[in-house]
């Protein structure tokens, strides 16, 4: 069951961390910042191997923490927008011509890598 979101400890050595409670960046689990999982505040890759949990499992999360998530994944968004000194205005603004190019981007970077 879920509780309540929390971004989770980070893993010093960065190793791929699936299910559980614990770890931010992990994958499949449950309450923590990472993908794949269900109640956690805010996504968060690590760079590893996605495990997906079913949208049955997702919709069950009770609406008290879904509401707490997006509330701290909310307040997350508006300090890394303060760290960075980019206004929400900014930001949508830096959204809006980042995903007309986004599938453009990738292709180049896949060109890229493959290049390298």
């Amino acid at each position: 069951d879920v509780s309540s979101p929390k971004h989770g400890k980070v893993d010093p050595d960065n190793m791929p961390h699936v299910g559980g409670n614990t770890w931010a960046g992990g994958t499949g689990g449950r309450d923590t910042a990472g993908l794949g999982g269900k109640g956690g505040p805010y996504r968060l890759d690590a760079g590893h191997r996605v495990y997906q949990i079913s949208q049955a499992e997702k919709d069950a999360v009770p609406e008290e923490v879904k509401r707490a998530a997006r509330e701290m994944g909310e307040k997350a968004f508006k300090q890394r927008l303060k760290e960075i000194r980019m206004s929400e205005y900014d930001a949508s603004t830096y959204e809006r011509f980042s995903g007309a190019v986004r599938r453009q981007v990738q292709s180049l970077r896949i060109i890229l890598d493959n290049l390298q």
